[in-house]
């Protein structure tokens, strides 16, 4: 899923960024602010978190811009708090309305939940919070893995292994083609880390009965 970040500010912008793509989003975050409805839709995002206080224009002027000529999710996320500006943006084609300072795990949640109501509106039903093989999920929105009722809650390192296992389904994935997986996602892991979490990950998945889901290929890497 991709995402285009509208926020002037510099440092805000970069945390932003990064909170996204360590959630496994695709974002782009333009730092020019000339047209700026032309430069959030020509990157075909999925969804667009928008400033309102922009150095051009308002974000309100840019939601109506972006209404006239797409149904992409729009967010705002802005220090604003005022109940008239938040009911403005609403009016304006807005999704949500988040002021700053932002809690990031419910700004993900919100986004998560955005991208969910608008894709089933438009009629595909299909889950966007969730990966499933071999009757195992993994909740991406709530970074946990569910089998047969039950749950486990996954840390940070343990959901990035499962996640880019899930992407790669039935192929031998490498070693260190996952450790430059995380060291790419500012996960900061080495091949001694590895095991470690993947044997965290594997003793959770036999709490909810589930055994032998990810196979060790001796002197290859892992496979689902």
């Amino acid at each position: 899923m991709h995402i285009v970040i509208i926020e002037d500010e510099p440092a805000i912008r970069q945390e932003l960024k990064l909170l996204l793509e360590n959630a496994l989003y695709q974002v782009t975050a333009p730092s020019e602010f000339h047209d700026t409805a032309s430069i959030a839709l020509a990157a075909e995002p999925d969804l667009i978190l928008l400033d309102i206080r922009l150095p051009e224009e308002s974000g309100f002027d840019v939601c109506t811009k972006i209404r006239a000529a797409s149904e992409v999710p729009v967010i705002f996320l802005t220090s604003q708090t005022d109940a008239a500006d938040e009911l403005n943006g609403m009016l304006k084609g807005g999704d949500d309305y988040i002021t700053k300072p932002f809690y990031p795990p419910l700004l993900l949640a919100r986004i998560a939940a955005v991208l969910k109501r608008t894709k089933k509106s438009a009629g595909n039903g299909k889950e966007l919070d969730k990966l499933e093989y071999k009757g195992v999920a993994l909740d991406i929105a709530r970074g946990s893995i569910h089998c047969q009722g039950g749950q486990a809650d996954l840390t940070k390192n343990e959901f990035k292994i499962l996640y880019y296992l899930f992407q790669n389904t039935g192929r031998i994935v490498p070693r260190m083609e996952l450790v430059e997986y995380l060291w790419d996602n500012q996960v900061f892991i080495d091949d001694n880390t590895l095991s470690v979490n993947m044997t965290r990950i594997r003793a959770k998945l036999e709490q909810l009965g589930v055994h032998g889901f990810v196979e060790t290929k001796r002197g290859m890497g892992y496979r689902l």
